[in-house]
Parts: structure tokens; C-alpha cells; sequence
């Protein structure tokens, strides 16, 4: 695995915008999706995708190291294992929503970014979800049968349903799809009350439903509760006996969202009691269910289909298209959408800071040579117009900058950069000032340990990113190179010094940026040199009496 963070991204994959990728990249697909997704990727001249679906988990160990892409669907597993032997990968594409198939926090410490499709299959699984609870509402199931059994009569005595008009519906989870659902409810006349922790009570009134605190509030007296959140720790079983037992007698549970949401034992028992009516299931805790599952052998109100949310003609082009769309698009001009583990960059936003992502990342390394050594805090400021933008990535660009630089082993790069600042016990700080500087924006970062502090300023002048500077001291120098920082008393014949030790070894400068602390009495000399100086050029700098620091930065 590369030591370099951004070997695994198109030339540090924000600045792939300006240039065309060199060599191909190849995208694994092993899922199946639609052929015109498969086209999107091999019509582009510096992309090239192979279909290879039903692979086991050791087919795919394999070979994935050969690839800098992979799309999958929900039969694929990313585990730890494949992200390990995934040497090149950079980017996982779902074509779906849910992700629980990949190893998201393995994917985030191997530096990959996951992205999903959360647009592609929402009025699909929204429309399962709504017919769900209307054939478990009337029966549509069991009828059918009786029908085509030949037992009509008593089909028809026996499966009375339940109507939906006025009746109260808890949503959990107020997200695309849930208010796709809530929208079509409406229709039916029913009383809507939502959980969702991201839902602002401004959202809930213009979707004209009331907004509840926990899952508890909502599912109080509800007659019918739909599940749309995504699995995790938090979210297991999130319908369980006692939530369960707070509907009203006769309730309708339905979950096209992930099978672990609901512990099905709690909810058999429920049925059975008469407590709960019945439920409409198109996702279960294990699939594919056994046949003998405990709520198979109930005989109403019930109604079962094998994981046919995104089941239609029109999902299943969609998500297709769009994530090869995604895959294509990050891996040729750097563009993120719909990623689930860092910001996303589209191409607006490209336009609007990519130029201050470089900037951004040699800050970071600059201060990671000169700052003091594992610090507590590095805070990123901002000043101007820049803070009125959305500076979340560009934070991010500092951080890998300096973990880069100041980490002694180990990949870092854009993805992972803040899980490996969590664990070195590194808090990243952002914040934004309104005070006026020389610059009409500027970017500011600041470590500290301790009682000890060491900052950095950059600006863009013009089209040119500048470091302008470098512990309170004003210069003016490039942000890309090979550089001398030199840090000597403010006395008379230091330059001269250096001057003469390059000439010696015959390296040229190519920029020199001076700066005094008349204060202190010490003074700073940046240089930019055209080749890189050895160990021993350094030494003899550093020799000479009145120099205290010579640190030499390569970018």
C-alpha cells in the first residue's frame, strides 16, 4: 500500500479537473446493473469496466487489486478482507441506497470513498411500501389465494379488512422515501406524525405532518407504522416489544427498509396476541428468510415479498446509470456526489474552491515541518469571502496535508484524514473571522500543544496560491517546490552565508522571501531552490553561528 495518500487518487483528484487522467482505469462491476451504466463507464477513454457478477468471496479477493473502481449492487460483500487486498481501489459505488453490504469504516480507513444512490429507487421502494400496506390492510394476499383455491365463500367471509381512512400512520424516518410515503398517505386521508432526528419542524409543516422527538411519541396510538431509516447500531431493532405494544390494538407494521429494523420474534408474538394486526415485509434479518420463518404461518393481514423494493424496469436503470455516473465522474475529474464518508465535490463546488484546495494541503505540510510536534489541536480560520463558502473540504485538505507530512507510517489521505487525526488524538478545529486583513481572503492554521502555538496564512493572489505567512512574520512565497526555511538571528552576514553554501553546491534559487522580528531580534529566510539540497547542505547552513532552524520542505 502506498505511503503516498493521494497514489490512490486521480492527481490528488482535485486538480485532475485541469488535466486528463494518463493511463486507464478499470472498474469492476460484480453485480448486476444496467447495460447502459456499463456504457457510461467504456464510452470514456480513460475508463474501461468488466462484468463479472455471482463472484465468491475468494474470486474476488483475487482480483480486486487490479482495479481502481468497484460498483456493486446488495449481493456483493465489501468486507475488511477485500479492502485489504484492494491495493488500488479508490472509490465503492452502491447501486441502491443502503450500504450495509460494505464496511464502511474499513473503506474510510483504507482511504475509499463509498457512494450510494439515494434518488435512484426512491418511488419504487415508496410505492412497494404504500401497496404493502394497503394489500396487508385488506387482505389482498390471503384473498388471492382463497380465489384461485377454489374456496371463494369463505375467502370472502373470512378476510374482512381494515380502512386507512383517518387513520393515524407513524413514519420512521423522514427521508426521500419516507416523504414520498407520507405524500401518497395524505391522499388517503390519514394523520400523519414522523421521527426523524434531521427533520426541522419547518420541513414537517410544509409536508403537513406533525413532527415528533423519539420514535416512542410517534408510534403512541399509531394505527400503521412504516420503517424508513438506514440499519445501524443505533437504528437494530428500533421497532421492538415495547414500541410495539404502543400502537393500537389491530396496528399494521410495514418495513421495506432493512430487516433488522424490526425484531421479528417481538412482532410474531404481537400478532398472535392480537395486539398487532398484521405486517406487510419485503426485507427480513436474514435473507433469503427461511421457509419455516415463525410469520409465515400467519393467516392474515400479512403480506411478503423478496426484496422488490428497487424491483422495477425504471429503478433498476436509474441507479445504474447513476452510479457508473458517480464511479466515471470521480475517477476522471474528481467530482463526489452522494458519497457517504466525506463531503461531497461536485462540480459547482469545484468551480467555486477547488483552487484553494492545494493551497490547503501545503499549509498543512508546511505546518506539520515547522509546528511543534504532536500537537493537541490544529484549527483551521478563515477570513473574507471564503468564509461565507462551504470550507468543509478545504479543512479537510489541511488535515491530510499535515498527517501526510507529520505521521510516521501509514496511508492518509482526503477520506480517512479524520479518522486517523481521532485516533492520534488530533482535534481538528474550524472556525470562521470577520475581522479585515491585508487579503481579501485568507486561510489561517494554527497548531497547538500545549502553551505552545505555530500558524501559517495563505491567500490566492490573482490565479497564484502564496503563503503569506509563516508565525506572524509577513512573506511571500510559492506554495509548491523545494524550500529552505531558515530561522537566524537578525545579524549581519547570515545571507550572505547561505548564498554562498548554495553556490558551492551549485544549487540555484529560484525565490526568496525575507522577513525580520525586530522585537525578538531574529529573522526568517524562505527559499525556493530549483533541485533539492542534500543532508549535507543543510548541516553546513545550520553550522554557521546566529542560525537556529533550518527545516527543508519538498512539495
Amino acid at each position: 500500500m502506498s505511503h503516498d495518500g493521494f497514489d490512490r487518487y486521480p492527481l490528488n483528484f482535485y486538480t485532475s479537473i485541469h488535466m486528463k487522467p494518463m493511463t486507464q482505469k478499470r472498474i469492476l462491476v460484480s453485480d448486476p446493473i444496467s447495460e447502459k451504466g456499463v456504457t457510461a463507464i467504456n464510452s470514456h477513454p480513460a475508463l474501461s469496466a468488466d462484468f463479472k457478477t455471482g463472484l465468491s468471496p475468494e474470486e474476488l479477493i483475487s482480483i480486486i487489486g487490479e482495479y481502481d473502481g468497484l460498483i456493486v449492487r446488495s449481493q456483493t460483500k465489501v468486507t475488511p478482507e477485500v479492502l485489504s487486498a484492494a491495493k488500488k481501489l479508490k472509490v465503492i459505488g452502491r447501486a441502491g441506497v443502503g450500504v450495509d453490504n460494505i464496511d464502511r469504516e474499513s473503506a474510510t480507513d483504507h482511504g475509499v470513498i463509498v457512494m450510494n444512490t439515494p434518488t435512484g429507487n426512491t418511488i419504487s421502494t415508496a410505492e412497494l411500501a404504500f401497496t404493502l400496506m394497503l394489500s396487508t390492510a385488506r387482505n389482498i394476499t390471503h384473498g388471492h389465494n382463497g380465489v384461485i383455491s377454489g374456496d371463494f365463500p369463505a375467502a370472502r367471509k373470512n378476510f374482512k379488512g381494515i380502512e386507512l381512512n383517518e387513520k393515524k400512520l407513524a413514519i420512521l424516518g423522514m427521508g426521500r422515501i419516507g416523504s414520498e410515503f407520507a405524500k401518497r398517505a395524505l391522499a388517503f386521508n390519514m394523520k400523519i406524525i414522523a421521527f426523524d432526528p434531521f427533520l426541522t419542524k419547518v420541513r414537517a409543516q410544509q409536508l403537513n405532518i406533525e413532527l415528533a422527538e423519539t420514535p416512542e411519541a410517534a408510534l403512541i396510538n399509531a394505527d400503521v407504522v412504516t420503517l424508513h431509516v438506514p440499519l445501524n447500531k443505533e437504528t437494530k431493532h428500533i421497532l421492538n416489544a415495547e414500541r410495539l405494544s404502543l400502537m393500537n390494538k389491530g396496528a399494521i407494521v410495514v418495513n421495506c427498509a432493512r430487516g433488522g429494523l424490526i425484531d421479528e420474534q417481538a412482532l410474531k408474538d404481537a400478532i398472535e396476541s392480537g395486539h398487532i394486526a398484521g405486517c406487510g415485509l419485503d426485507v427480513y434479518e436474514e435473507e433469503p428468510p427461511d421457509a419455516q420463518h415463525p410469520l409465515f404461518s400467519l393467516k392474515k393481514h400479512t403480506t411478503f415479498t423478496p426484496h422488490l423494493g428497487a424491483s422495477t424496469n425504471e429503478a433498476q436503470e436509474n441507479v445504474g446509470i447513476q452510479v457508473s455516473e458517480q464511479v466515471r465522474d470521480f475517477l476522471t475529474s474528481g467530482e463526489i456526489r452522494n458519497a457517504i464518508n466525506m463531503p461531497s465535490l461536485d462540480a459547482s463546488v469545484i468551480a467555486e474552491i477547488g483552487h484553494y484546495l492545494d493551497l490547503a494541503h501545503s499549509l498543512g505540510k508546511f505546518i506539520a515541518k515547522l509546528g511543534p510536534v504532536s500537537p493537541d489541536s490544529l484549527r483551521v480560520s478563515y477570513h473574507g469571502d471564503i468564509a461565507l463558502k462551504d470550507t468543509a473540504l478545504i479543512s479537510r485538505n489541511v488535515l491530510t496535508g499535515y498527517l501526510e507530512t507529520a505521521r510516521a507510517n501509514g496511508q492518509v489521505n482526503i477520506v480517512n484524514a479524520t479518522a486517523v487525526a481521532k485516533e492520534m488524538g488530533l482535534n481538528l478545529i474550524q472556525s470562521t473571522i470577520n475581522a479585515k486583513t491585508e487579503f481579501s481572503e485568507l486561510i489561517v492554521v494554527k497548531v497547538s500543544k500545549g502553551n505552545k502555538t505555530f500558524r501559517l496564512a495563505g491567500t490566492i493572489i490573482g490565479k497564484s496560491a502564496r503563503i503569506v505567512e509563516i508565525d506572524e512574520l509577513f512573506v511571500d512565497t510559492n506554495i509548491i517546490g523545494n524550500f529552505l526555511i531558515i530561522k537566524n538571528d537578525d545579524s549581519p552576514g547570515i545571507v550572505g552565508h547561505v548564498g554562498t553554501v548554495l553556490g558551492k553546491y551549485k544549487l540555484n534559487i529560484a525565490n526568496l522571501s525575507l522577513a525580520r522580528n525586530k522585537s525578538e531580534g531574529n529573522a526568517l529566510n524562505v527559499i525556493e531552490l530549483d533541485t533539492t539540497p542534500t543532508k549535507k547542505v543543510i548541516a553546513e547552513i545550520a553550522e554557521y553561528p546566529g542560525v537556529i532552524s533550518v527545516n527543508h520542505i519538498e512539495i
